[in-house]
């Protein structure tokens, strides 16, 4: 090699360091800086979820809460806690003045923001280091260019990594954007430019529903981040979501810990993830990792980071999408699977110190995968649930289970916020293993007083596609049918077994009744051999209505049972306290099972390694509130608990069937409540923008017929 060529490589070298290291610190030097005290702006699990780490570094915490979250686990892990407003987030965990106001009063040196919130606000990152508070996470420019979309999508496309076809213009006015939808072709994925968790994000199928999804597009976007400029992008149909975890320091060292998969989704929100995305060869798992490192250098990273792509179901080519400029809801099974503590990590680089580890010493070992339980009912959508946990008895922690909650049983499930209960984390030698474990850790939850999707991620993570590994983001509707099988009514007989044997020995054995159960009140004491009592239980599963005969038969811990006016079974049952709960042995037949059981209002829950069943007791005619078809016909509700956001129509207004007549916002979702039929307005419920409103509250009633 000749001198000048040789002076030419290291010149391009020094060049590179130098830009690297100009880029990620803008300094030459670092400072080391002592952190002994942070406060965490946020809530819930990723705040439990910081303490613990910073209690093992011994630097103390400080919580700030809201209105709804006096009495929170976050609240009460922390060495400090500072009330900050009313439960609305706008006027607590996103009110930026005052948690600085907080984290100068209380000396703290650092701000943690989780996720969400002000974790990714460039205004709040700017503001910490005006005060002098060092914020944990990445400069002010790497947020707010990945923020912008459009902005990403230039800056990947100059460092080499791919990007999807679409418009990520300035020009936003409605003609420019319906013309460049037509250059781009249908189906197209409208999204908000600042966008982030599904918000702000809607699918035109055609031309025809371009606009109205614009505008409820837009209409999000603005709600959520005050801002409803929109990209738009070709729609890959049944693409997987590939994401990638970088770390940066400010010392110029980038590093990947692999992918995730999170291409399981409801809602354009994540639901199941797992670390490493399964069926990618090695070649295609360096490259998407090499583009990440890439992005995050082109950006100027620091800090946690995760760069997201679109993989190709069948090709497996990936094009870059956005990245989430913060510590990411599934961040433990890419600890699961490096064997690291990303929080620390996080703590430490803040502080001025480099990374601990270098790409090659970063070795990736078994699976993990990671469900949310969330309060929501898959059945109807995926509708969260907001109210009290009656009943929350989660899995042990072990070695290779990790629990990631921020609620306890007796605690609120808050309208105001996220409806996740846990993140339930499992690490197996391999994909079949961790699966395996993660469908028997499943099966311990015992809920009450809420529905969950439980029961659901238990059939997901069995379903054969996915256990194949054969995962992309339309995978719920296309396996709608092995997701949400029909009633098998041979399950349903033995559980309506199981339900009123449990009741009554319940009762037997506490020698009490439950005035809520009423007319099938047993009289403990009357329940003997001797006596030959006959009682029938009326049961409902769902929509089904099921009666159950019972004798006490000659034999002790011996029944009779009839199911509806089927034959007679003997069953034998028997029910015990261990430090599971409270477990009901029956012999059906030649079958004999345990479940677990417990009651709870007019509802009896059983539960075994198929998940829950809550069998309900009809109440008597009158005290139903149960709506009659006629009158939904000529009136509209609210879906879910939730808050008002728009009174769309007035008295007297004539409507339209399918015409929005209000909208919600739940859990940070945004519902639009439709005209069930075509008529006139004749009351509107005195509420207004910002009020509560109950899930089945009557909002607009119709005029009828009569009227």
């Amino acid at each position: 090699m000749s001198y000048l060529r040789q002076m030419n490589k290291i010149y391009t070298i020094l060049k590179l360091q130098y830009t690297v290291r100009f880029n990620h610190a803008q300094l030459k030097e670092v400072t080391r800086q002592n952190i002994n005290k942070i406060l965490i702006a946020n809530r819930g699990e990723i705040a439990c979820r910081v303490i613990r780490t910073a209690r093992k570094l011994g630097i103390r915490t400080v919580a700030v809460y809201s209105d709804a979250d006096k009495y929170a686990m976050h609240v009460e892990m922390a060495d400090e806690a500072y009330h900050i407003g009313p439960a609305a987030s706008s006027q607590s965990y996103l009110n930026a003045g005052k948690i600085l106001e907080v984290a100068k009063k209380s000396n703290s040196q650092a701000i943690h923001p989780g996720y969400g919130f002000l974790s990714e606000n460039v205004e709040f990152c700017e503001k910490c280091a005006n005060e002098g508070i060092i914020f944990i996470g990445p400069p002010p420019k790497a947020i707010r260019d990945m923020g912008i979309k459009s902005t990403s999508k230039a800056i990947m496309s100059s460092a080499g990594v791919p990007i999807v076809r679409g418009y990520h213009g300035e020009d936003q006015s409605v003609e420019r954007l319906q013309s460049e939808a037509q250059k781009v072709g249908f189906p197209l994925m409208i999204k908000a430019v600042r966008g982030g968790g599904g918000k702000g994000m809607r699918i035109a199928m055609t031309k025809a529903d371009f606009l109205p999804q614009l505008e409820s597009a837009k209409r999000e976007s603005m709600k959520s981040f005050g801002d409803d400029n929109m990209l738009l992008e070709q729609y890959i149909t049944d693409p997987r979501h590939v994401e990638v975890q970088v770390f940066a320091d400010m010392h110029g060292n980038v590093v990947h810990l692999f992918e995730r998969d999170c291409s399981v989704q409801r809602r354009h929100q994540k639901i199941i993830e797992e670390a490493p995305a399964p069926g990618l060869s090695e070649e295609t798992r360096r490259a998407i990792g090499e583009a990440a490192v890439r992005a995050a250098r082109a950006v100027g990273y620091v800090g946690a980071g995760t760069v997201e792509f679109i993989l190709h179901r069948a090709t497996h080519e990936f094009h870059f999408m956005e990245m989430n400029t913060r510590l990411q809801v599934e961040h433990p099974i890419t600890e699961m699977i490096t064997g690291t503590d990303l929080v620390e990590w996080q703590l430490r680089v803040a502080a001025g110190e480099p990374l601990p580890v270098s790409q090659p010493e970063i070795v990736r070992r078994g699976h993990a995968v990671e469900c949310r339980i969330y309060a929501e009912e898959p059945g109807a959508g995926f509708l969260p649930r907001a109210g009290t946990l009656h009943r929350l008895r989660q899995p042990t922690a072990e070695d290779n289970v990790r629990i990631e909650t921020g609620v306890r049983e007796g605690q609120e499930v808050s309208v105001h916020y996220d409806p996740m209960i846990a993140k339930l984390v499992v690490w197996g030698k391999d994909r079949h293993e961790a699966l395996a474990k993660t469908r028997a850790k499943l099966s311990e939850y015992q809920v009450a007083g809420l529905e969950t999707n439980v029961n659901f991620l238990l059939r997901l993570s069995g379903a054969c596609a996915f256990v194949s590994g054969d995962v992309h983001t339309a995978f719920i509707p296309q396996h709608e049918a092995e997701l949400f099988p029909p009633t098998d009514a041979a399950a349903v007989e033995q559980r309506a077994i199981q339900a009123a044997l449990g009741y009554i020995l319940n009762s037997q054995r506490n020698n009490s009744s439950n005035d809520s159960w009423k007319g099938i009140t047993v009289d403990a004491a009357a329940w003997r051999p001797n006596y030959q009592l006959k009682k029938t239980i009326p049961l409902r599963f769902g929509e089904n209505d099921v009666k159950v005969t019972i004798e006490y038969d000659i034999l002790p811990n011996t029944f009779n049972v009839q199911v509806n006016d089927g034959e007679w079974r003997r069953v034998e049952a028997v029910i015990r306290s261990t430090e599971h709960g409270t477990r009901l042995f029956t012999l059906i037949g030649d079958r004999s099972g345990e479940v677990g059981f417990l009651t709870y209002d007019d509802e009896v829950h059983v539960y075994d390694e198929n998940g829950q069943t809550v069998v309900r007791i009809p109440r008597p005619k009158y005290q139903s509130q149960s709506t009659t078809a006629a009158a939904a016909a000529d009136s509209a509700s609210s879906p879910t608990p939730g808050v008002m956001e728009r009174l769309l129509v007035n008295a007297g207004d004539t409507v339209v069937k399918g015409q929005p007549l209000f909208v919600v916002i739940a859990m940070k979702m945004e519902y639009v409540v439709r005209c069930p039929r075509d008529g006139v307005v004749a009351e509107v419920a005195d509420v207004k923008q910002g009020d509560s409103v109950g899930k089945g509250a009557v909002i607009v009633k119709l005029q009828t017929d009569s009227a």
